[in-house]
């Protein structure tokens, strides 16, 4: 196991033992999604939906994760397929998407700059 796979497995299981989502953890593996040179982790928010009630059974909280691309990359030819790639690697994490969902999530959202937001569950 080479030390991305032991630091990512150890983040995970951190992660599970956790009663609410640590940042340190999801840093760990959001900044291991891409190459430094393909894109760069910046960080994540979140944020609580104003327009739902808080009577509402709907969840009103949920995860903005925060990219951007190396310079250079064309961002329309390279956003789709970065988007994948970070969607893919939150939904193959089903330890993460637990914890997240138990600590009230509903929505995650990739942003690869600071005008859009792509959702991926």
């Amino acid at each position: 196991m080479n030390i991305q796979n032991l630091a990512r497995a150890t983040a995970v299981v951190a992660l599970c033992s956790a009663p609410a989502i640590q940042a340190e953890n999801l840093d760990i593996i959001m900044s291991q999604v891409f190459p430094q040179d393909h894109a760069t982790y910046i960080g994540y928010e979140s944020i609580e939906r104003e327009d739902i009630p808080v009577s509402s059974a709907i969840e009103r909280k949920y995860l903005v994760v925060d990219f951007r691309l190396a310079s250079g990359q064309s961002a329309s030819e390279q956003l789709q397929a970065s988007v994948h790639k970070v969607c893919m690697t939150l939904l193959k994490d089903h330890e993460l998407i637990r914890d997240l969902s138990d600590s009230g999530y509903d929505m995650v959202s990739v942003a690869f700059d600071r005008r859009s937001q792509f959702d991926c569950l």
